[in-house]
């Protein structure tokens, strides 16, 4: 919890402080009242006492219960400015420490984990701090100050309101031991149910499509169950603390009011009126005492969740991204577009195998690398370090004749145009996610983009065009049209580097064709790297790498692949027929 304080603003600081002056003067007015009325109750038992001397101490009494309302009111509203604040910055940071991840760090936390933390476990701290506070101040201040008024009073009375603290300690200290762990299990299943939610939710046309709905749920009332098996057990302990508490005030009241009639009743005439009035000041302090306990058991309820939910922020905060940002500018390298891949191998972080082995090619400003291979051959892994997504393991990766690791990640990623395997867009318009790259670009570079990824022509049937409104997720485009939004999104920002990783797979022939001849006119200076299926998206390649189990088992162009690669010839073959690959009866005599 304390490592999260270091989140506060020089502003923040300045209303604790205000907020504590405020409480220390809030409890010296409470702590007054019982002054007040033992005074009150002096003077209507002293004979000769005036009704004037009554309504001055009564008016002071409600001066001071005026005065504590007023600072209640004022803290209440700088505690919940503060909270506010406190957790805008700390969202904001949170969010900007995942943005920054590596997908290394997105794996170790899920997504489902990082959306609670972000969320929940933000708002059970916010919770402490607007209402614990507070409370955290002003119960040691009150039971301090009311311990020291009171010592000097009765022994038997101090021995009393003595046990009485002891018994209010050890129930809470029992019961915080008993709950602490299963708030943490708490916060670990809230996660859980967010990934089964989520699951569900966005395999809905599976789940339906496979009459899967008794299963779904069945999955998720196991997680439910269990949550709320654990958030009851963690009610019904802390519910239990109220009655204790209130039994033990109560108690010590009859306890101090037998013990003070008890005096009273062997006290001489003389005394027995002070010792009424000590009796009554000392009972209006013991309340205060205990008073000061219920407030810090409160604490104790809000405190462990919350201390939960602060560790489980810290450790995203805490969490240095792997992938460190280089600092050479991409306007200072005299190459523009060149990828070369030196000797690089590559094994997922959690993962025991090499993916890919050895990798060695150059692809040349103006060149078209195409790579095709089975499925698990490495293709998509090995266009995903070319924009960073993961580092090497072994070997280098450079660009424009300088490794990625030493070039600033928002510059490499200006001069590369990804288009993912799986077409993403955002909410929002057509028009946003084209320009997502670069919002101030101009409209004809908007335009210009979408007609060469071939998008113009359901974008102008729709009817605010281009300001058409797109779901999350693109959920209200088909599956063609979302994957030739996301092209356009790429060609648009006008990068050196062109990379689709099986970005044209949605397509029909016509638009495949149409859409690869129109980007060969637009991308004669770029450097376009295509993972494909279709041997017909590759045809024309500069170079076509074959990969097969992580490693290069061919490279050259269609024609010399076709005649010398058996791989290449198979996966050919496979989609078209010797005719259209122009190959006669005798072509396998030439291998």
């Amino acid at each position: 919890m304390l490592k999260l304080l270091k989140n506060f603003t020089k502003k923040d600081w300045l209303i604790v402080a205000i907020s504590l002056l405020l409480i220390i003067f809030q409890v010296w007015l409470d702590l007054k009242l019982p002054d007040y009325m033992s005074e009150i109750t002096k003077l209507v038992q002293t004979e000769g006492s005036q009704m004037s001397d009554v309504l001055k101490q009564g008016g002071y009494m409600l001066a001071c219960a005026f005065g504590s309302l007023i600072a209640a009111i004022v803290v209440g509203y700088l505690t919940s400015l503060l909270s506010a604040s406190f957790t805008l910055h700390v969202r904001k940071k949170l969010f900007e420490n995942v943005e920054n991840f590596g997908m290394q760090e997105i794996k170790k936390f899920s997504t489902s984990s990082l959306i609670t933390r972000t969320t929940n476990d933000i708002t059970n701290v916010q919770m402490l701090i607007s209402m614990g506070l507070q409370l955290l101040i002003k119960s040691p201040i009150t039971a301090v100050w009311a311990v020291i008024k009171i010592l000097n009073k009765n022994w038997q009375w101090s021995a009393l309101t003595g046990i009485a603290v002891l018994v209010l300690m050890s129930c809470i200290s029992l019961l915080v031991a008993l709950v602490l762990p299963r708030f943490k299990k708490v916060q670990k299943m809230i996660d859980n149910i967010n990934e089964l939610t989520r699951e569900n939710l966005t395999g809905i046309r599976v789940v339906r499509a496979f009459n899967a709905e008794g299963y779904q749920e069945d999955k998720f009332e196991v997680g439910n169950t269990e949550l709320t098996n654990t958030q009851m057990f963690n009610q019904r302990a802390m519910s239990a603390m109220s009655p204790v508490i209130y039994l033990v005030m109560n108690t010590l009241t009859l306890s101090i009011y037998f013990v003070g009639s008890r005096l009273i009743d062997s006290a001489s005439m003389m005394d027995k009126l002070p010792l009424f009035a000590d009796m009554v000041v000392f009972s209006s302090y013991a309340m205060q005492v205990i008073m000061s306990f219920l407030m810090l058991s409160m604490i104790f309820i809000m405190y462990p969740r919350a201390q939960v939910s602060a560790q489980r922020i810290a450790e995203v905060l805490d969490t240095k991204p792997s992938i460190k940002d280089g600092k050479v500018n991409s306007d200072e390298t005299d190459k523009k577009g060149e990828i070369e891949f030196k000797n690089v191998s590559f094994k997922y972080p959690d993962g025991d195998d090499y993916v890919l082995k050895n990798i060695s090619f150059t692809a040349h400003q103006g060149e078209t690398v195409a790579i095709i291979g089975s499925t698990g051959s490495g293709k998509t892994t090995m266009i995903n370090l070319i924009p960073r997504f993961y580092d090497v393991t072994s070997g280098n990766l450079l660009i424009d004749g300088v490794d990625v690791k030493d070039i600033a990640n928002s510059d490499l990623r200006k001069i590369i145009g990804f288009v993912p395997q799986k077409g993403v867009l955002f909410s929002g318009t057509i028009e946003s996610n084209i320009k997502y790259g670069n919002p101030e670009m101009s409209d004809e570079q908007m335009i210009e983009a979408a007609q060469i990824a071939q998008a113009t022509e359901f974008i102008e049937s729709k009817p605010e065009k281009y300001k058409e409104p797109i779901a999350q997720g693109g959920t209200n485009v088909s599956g063609g049209q979302k994957q030739r939004l996301s092209i356009a999104r790429a060609i648009a920002i006008d990068p050196e580097i062109l990379v689709f990783d099986d970005s044209f797979s949605a397509l029909d022939f016509k638009t495949d064709s149409i859409l690869r001849t129109e980007l060969s006119k637009k991308t004669k200076n770029k450097t376009v790297v295509i993972v494909a299926q279709r041997i017909n998206t590759i045809l024309n390649a500069d170079q076509i790498i074959v990969l097969e189990d992580g490693k290069i088992v061919g490279k050259g162009t269609h024609e010399e692949l076709i005649k010398n690669n058996e791989t290449y010839k198979q996966i050919a073959l496979s989609q078209l027929s010797e005719e259209e690959l122009n190959l006669n009866k005798g072509g396998n005599e030439h291998e």
